[in-house]
């Protein structure tokens, strides 16, 4: 994106109401919430482009200047709530029966493409403090995402992650107009919730960083409210992006399972180091020791971290000599109970908000959305291709992907793309020809 054409995206973000939730909006005035998912989703990319060579400077500074922040964390509290409110009363319904899921699939992935951009930006300290009030929001989003990881169970989800991959997501994403059951579409919810799970462990480890200077409720939040650092050893202890499968270690990196080579077993992923720089950031600054509460149950869960502070763990990340010297210290005394002062508490106020707002009318949101939102006519769906057509443009994608294509039908690395959506990739024409039928649908529609 050119500087004027991301500024005036970032202008245009606004709040939208849990209602608007995958419609197209109208008038003049009212901008839509496709367009506004359409408008993140280009920042997203262009963060992520920008991050990679050095140059988001200028995105958080048009976040910081127009004060969008806030806007960001209010609309992904949003459609989270609408995830845990609304969808399980829509997948009810009797007329739920959508032609396509891909309107649906947008609005799940909206929390995904929020919270990735906000990982990108919020490395910056500038950032972090012009989320104001609203990081009290933010911390309590990481903390129910982060309850959810150190929950679940990490070999249903290599097996659900490998499985919805290959087969489910493949015709979400190519747009196919068959209809799809609502346990298919709470099982994809579920397998995007890990991986947005995993964001949200990324910006908490930045908001930590910035521990001092973010408000004083913030780091009660943290410390005390939800006790983050116990929370981080059940992290480590459990380790959910880590599991075995037959007889084999697979890691949760880049967005799939990969098998690790024995080689590589004891090297630290970056999510393991996010989850350590976090603790170093609660447990190592003298403000969260004043203000933490290292009682019994506290100092027991905390001293677990000790068994997995090995030479091999610390020689990656050195840092970690000075949480060894802290935990030792720790086991061989009794730290002072923090001061009770007498404060007046921030409480945070958006996930309240919109769930006083919208209470006891989760049915009748789900109806409207049935109804004006998630039963696109043909001609619509047709124009919805077009316009993600132009967002996710070739060039774009094939910057953002990590890897070289593969053919659809075989997985080689492929040199050739259907030429009239443009979309798939085969090594030979007769991996395309074998591949047509299925793939014909989705192209009609893209082309």
């Amino acid at each position: 994106l050119l500087p004027a054409e991301a500024e005036a995206l970032v202008r245009a973000l606004q709040g939208t109401e849990l209602r608007d939730i995958g419609g197209q909006g109208g008038g003049d005035t009212a901008m839509g919430w496709l367009r506004q998912h359409e408008y993140v989703e280009k920042l997203n990319m262009h963060g992520i482009l920008s991050a990679s060579a050095g140059q988001e400077q200028l995105l958080t500074e048009l976040l910081v200047t127009h004060a969008k922040i806030p806007v960001l964390i209010g609309e992904l509290i949003s459609v989270e709530i609408w995830k845990h409110k609304v969808f399980p009363v829509l997948c009810r319904l009797e007329d739920f029966k959508p032609r396509s899921t891909f309107p649906i699939y947008v609005v799940l992935h909206h929390e995904a493409s929020i919270i990735n951009l906000l990982e990108t930006v919020f490395f910056y300290k500038e950032i972090c403090e012009s989320a104001e009030d609203s990081i009290l929001d933010l911390i309590d989003y990481c903390h129910r995402k982060l309850t959810l990881l150190a929950a679940r169970s990490t070999k249903a989800q290599a097996v659900t992650s490998a499985e919805l991959r290959a087969e489910d997501l493949a015709s979400l994403s190519s747009m196919q107009a068959d209809p799809v059951l609502p346990q298919e579409l709470q099982k994809q919810a579920e397998t995007m919730e890990f991986e947005i799970s995993l964001k949200a462990l990324s910006v908490l480890r930045f908001i930590t960083d910035q521990v001092e200077s973010l408000p004083l409720s913030a780091l009660t939040r943290m410390l005390n409210t939800h006790n983050l650092p116990c929370l981080l050893v059940e992290l480590v202890e459990h380790c959910p992006w880590s599991c075995w499968e037959a007889g084999k270690l697979k890691k949760f990196e880049n967005g799939t399972w990969h098998v690790v080579p024995p080689e590589d077993q004891v090297k630290m992923t970056k999510l393991d180091g996010q989850v350590w720089l976090a603790l170093l950031n609660l447990l190592l600054s003298p403000e969260c020791q004043r203000k933490y509460r290292f009682d019994g149950f506290n100092k027991s869960q905390l001293l677990k971290l000790r068994a997995f502070l090995t030479d091999v763990l610390v020689d990656q990340l050195p840092n970690l000599v000075e949480l060894q010297r802290f935990l030792s210290y720790l086991a061989v005394t009794e730290p002072a109970p923090p001061k009770k002062d007498l404060v007046l508490e921030q409480v945070p106020v958006i996930w309240d908000h919109i769930l006083k707002k919208n209470s006891g009318k989760w049915g009748a949101i789900a109806k409207h959305q049935v109804k004006h939102a998630f039963s696109p006519t043909e001609e619509e769906l047709k124009l919805q291709a077009r316009r993600w057509a132009q967002t996710y443009s070739l060039d774009m994608m094939e910057a953002l992907a990590p890897d070289k294509p593969r053919c659809r039908v075989c997985g080689v690395e492929a040199t050739k793309r259907c030429s009239r959506c443009r979309n798939e990739w085969y090594c030979t024409r007769a991996c395309q020809v074998q591949h047509w039928q299925k793939h014909k649908p989705a192209c009609n529609l893209m082309a």
